[in-house]
């Protein structure tokens, strides 16, 4: 019993410690959204159409 208590106590920790990460990195990184422009050759756009 005292190995399952450990086992949990371990994967319990390694998942607090993972939301804290992706906590910290929601609130402290600071998004800055970008316009992307994506420019398709005409032949390739007409190949796909049947």
């Amino acid at each position: 019993m005292p190995s399952l208590f450990r086992f949990l106590v371990f994967f319990g920790l390694l998942g607090g410690l993972a939301y804290v990460a992706v906590f910290s990195l929601a609130t402290f990184v600071k998004y800055q959204p970008r316009e992307i422009t994506v420019n398709i050759p005409q032949d390739q756009f007409l190949k796909h159409q049947r």
